[in-house]
């Protein structure tokens, strides 16, 4: 048994370098209100067409990101007829998408959790021209990716190697902010309690901090009382 489990080990050890999970960065990165409110309002401008994040309803937002009831319902509800209660469902019909792109695009809510920031960062930074595929773009860290490159007026063109083909509209330190606020909303959608046990942080261990004190002081009383 012994050697049957070292023979496994030394198997795995061979296993060729090229099988690793490529390095994923996410620089520029913040997570805070004002951070994620402006990747919802760029998610709901280039993303929400194709992807829902429904297990969030729009009247969170209000209470959570503290976001006035006008920028809500004007840059962040944009399909027709979304209501404040519902979740932030796509504009696009799952139907209509699985004709178009072959499937329906996955629901974000919880990406961030299944792939990390890191990832999600690095995808939306790794899209390249590809004239073979049907969108005419495919990306780096995720072949033959149905989706199109959505950020492509923002970043511009990118060859395979990371050469620019043509610019976008940003700068390029302008689209890495960009995609950080994205990946910032991504994280709230999949775990939108972190702001609250962030908050709220500083005064519980605060709280525990005086309780030591006070618990050793009533320590030191009390034994001084025994001796």
């Amino acid at each position: 048994m012994g050697r049957l489990l070292l023979m496994a080990v030394l198997a795995l050890g061979a296993l060729p370098a090229a099988a690793a999970t490529p390095k994923l960065e996410a620089p520029y990165y913040r997570f805070d209100r004002a951070t994620i409110r402006r990747g919802a309002e760029l998610f709901a401008r280039r993303c929400s067409v194709c992807h829902s994040v429904s297990r969030i309803r729009y009247r969170r937002l209000e209470t959570d990101l503290d976001m006035p009831p006008g920028t809500l319902r004007d840059d962040i509800m944009l399909p027709s007829g979304a209501r404040i209660h519902q979740g932030m469902m796509s504009a696009m019909r799952p139907r209509d998408a699985a004709k178009w792109f072959g499937m329906a695009p996955p629901d974000l809510t919880l990406e961030a959790r299944y792939r990390g920031i890191d990832w999600i960062y690095t995808y939306l930074k790794s899209f390249y021209r590809d004239p073979k595929r049907p969108t005419g773009f495919d990306n780096r860290i995720f072949k033959n990716v149905a989706m199109p490159d959505v950020l492509e007026p923002l970043q511009g063109i990118r060859a395979e190697d990371g050469s620019v083909i043509q610019k976008g509209s940003v700068s390029p330190e302008q689209f890495d902010r960009d995609v950080a606020v994205i990946t910032a909303w991504l994280q709230y959608t999949s775990d939108p309690s972190k702001l609250t046990r962030e908050a709220l942080g500083p005064w519980v261990i605060g709280f525990l901090v005086l309780f030591t004190l006070l618990a050793y002081a009533l320590k030191r009383i009390v034994w001084r009382r025994v001796h």
